[in-house]
């Protein structure tokens, strides 16, 4: 049986005292974490919380259990709070601690979140709604550096763990859901359900890993792995590979400074605790990183991967990795929180690093645009990215959108999240980007991701996204939101040599037809572009409305 909650059970019962978790001068062996997430799984026990009605009795967007939020920066309650949640058969998901007051309404009423764990620092926003939320029955406070004051009727997270019962879990099943809300690039977010033993195998397990509980416990005997998963576990990537580091019995270690990106305090992490793995995202994670570094060399000699996935990784950035760090492999894994892990391509120091070009797994696909069936390997066709297999029931609540993204095509159901690729030489593809992403100038079809990942190639830009904008000519013109390198002067000049840059790798069409110079390009904190906002940018620099 492949349950999250079971599974960590199993391996610390081989592994008890071993380092299984540790923030800040916080060090838990896997017997802490067995003790502090079955008291939370009491806590919410003792609150009614759990399984009220079996998965067969269900459709695929409907969810039988009650649903916990995440409203935590990073740190041991995130992880904590995912494997207790579980071992009380509790949906935990993701909320981005971004959200604004009606965002966060949103995202908690759209789930009916019958139970809240939160930073102290978000107590205020908390309290502003909290009378907005029928549902709502449980709040657990961590306290932090804010020194915000306990809410009215909400338990301290420690006091609370500190006088529950820890019980064996009980019931567990392959069933109970595994649930996280998609970032709401293009609309509203929404809750992508899987079933728990499906994520296992489509995200949470290495690739030499077979999803049986037994293997999974011999692999995780090996240990040895040391692994720092720099993105916010609010995005899926990184609690991903702390699933995955537990899975093969490794230690899970969060960098002292969580409220925003510090490529500091992540080396300083790196050095002192001898990791061996590192995960994060893209060049928004990856170009500070490499300019610190540069500017003081950091003792990394453990360090033997660096795991990238949710954007793209450049092929200069990985460069730059294999130069400071020549023993360091580069592991470019793709997927989506509607697909798991898709694809993923290996670099190593002097053997070339590629971008955006991937190898296959056995469960992915691309699908033609009639979506009536798969396109051959090797084609050359382009279409869409899609997986089959182990892939999510459904979004929470929304029957329209599931069969959307989830359609049954020829007796096998895919997942199509949106992206295009196309099928190369060699079982490997090419990916173009999200569909929604698609730039239409003069009736040439764009994909912005391949224009940004032109533009970072330069060694005069820093950070890079483009969109597309109203234009009467072409329909959209392809617009760039750009940060220079620092020393690099903007103005009508550098405008030139970037475009002219552009066409040495891409079609001219492709190339920019304007440029905005900003001093920082925002991202979430995942590192995603925020493409909003630069369309408001873009927008309010050319001073029209549309």
């Amino acid at each position: 049986m492949l349950n999250l909650g079971f599974i960590h059970e199993a391996i610390a019962e081989k592994l008890g005292n071993r380092e299984c978790l540790v923030f800040r001068d916080r060090r838990f062996t896997w017997d802490d974490v067995v003790d502090r997430t079955r008291r939370l799984a009491t806590v919410l026990k003792e609150y009614n919380l759990g399984c009220f009605r079996e998965r067969r009795d269900l459709l695929g967007w409907q969810s039988g259990q009650d649903h916990l939020a995440l409203y935590l920066y990073n740190g041991n309650e995130y992880l904590e709070g995912m494997l207790g949640a579980f071992k009380a058969r509790v949906v935990p998901f993701n909320v981005n601690y971004r959200y604004v007051e009606d965002e966060l309404l949103y995202v908690l009423t759209n789930a009916s979140a019958k139970a809240i764990i939160y930073h102290s620092t978000f107590a205020p926003a908390l309290d502003s709604i909290r009378k907005k939320l029928p549902h709502l029955r449980l709040l657990l406070q961590v306290a932090d550096e804010s020194d915000n004051e306990l809410l009215s009727g909400a338990l301290d997270f420690e006091a609370a763990l500190k006088e529950a019962t820890p019980r064996e879990p009980e019931n567990l099943s392959p069933d109970d859901l595994y649930m996280l809300y998609t970032g709401g690039t293009t609309g509203k977010p929404k809750g992508v359900m899987w079933r728990q033993e499906d994520i296992i195998a489509a995200a949470l397990l290495p690739r030499n890993c077979e999803p049986n509980l037994n293997a999974i416990v011999q692999r995780a005997l090996k240990g040895g792995v040391r692994s720092l998963p720099a993105p916010p576990f609010m995005h899926g990537a990184a609690h991903w590979i702390a699933f995955n580091m537990w899975h093969i019995g490794g230690t899970v270690f969060v960098q002292s400074n969580t409220k925003k990106l510090d490529p500091e305090d992540i080396w300083e992490t790196i050095e002192r605790e001898g990791i061996t793995a590192l995960s994060i995202v893209g060049n928004a994670f990856a170009t500070p990183l490499i300019d610190v570094f540069k500017n003081r060399t950091y003792n990394a000699t453990t360090l033997r991967l660096i795991t990238t996935g949710g954007a793209i990784l450049s092929s200069s950035a990985k460069a730059a990795f294999h130069e400071i760090l020549p023993d360091v492999k580069i592991l470019d894994t793709l997927g989506s929180s509607e697909s798991g892990t898709q694809a993923s391509q290996m670099s190593e120091a002097g053997k070339g690093a590629e971008t955006a070009k991937f190898a296959i797994l056995t469960d992915s696909a691309i699908l033609n645009d009639s979506l009536n069936d798969e396109v051959k390997t090797e084609s050359g066709e382009e279409g869409w990215l899609a997986r089959r297999g182990n892939v999510p029931l459904g979004y929470l609540d929304d029957p329209e959108k599931t069969a959307q993204t989830f359609p049954v095509i020829n007796g096998t159901r895919y997942s199509i999240p949106g992206d295009r690729a196309v099928a190369k030489v060699g079982g490997e593809i090419l990916l173009l980007g999200r569909a929604s992403g698609t730039i239409n100038t003069g009736g040439e079809k764009v994909f912005a991701e391949e224009v940004e990942e032109a533009l970072k190639e330069s060694s005069e830009v820093y950070d890079a996204v483009v969109i597309g904008m109203p234009n009467e000519r072409f329909g959209q013109q392809i617009t760039a939101i750009v940060r220079l390198r620092e020393g690099v002067v903007s103005g009508e000049e550098i405008k030139n040599r970037l475009s002219s840059f552009v066409r040495t790798v891409l079609a001219s069409y492709k190339a920019p037809k304007d440029y905005i110079f900003v001093e920082e390009v925002v991202r979430s904190p995942s590192g995603k572009a925020d493409y909003g906002w630069a369309k408001q940018i873009a927008t309010d620099a050319s001073g029209t409305n549309d």
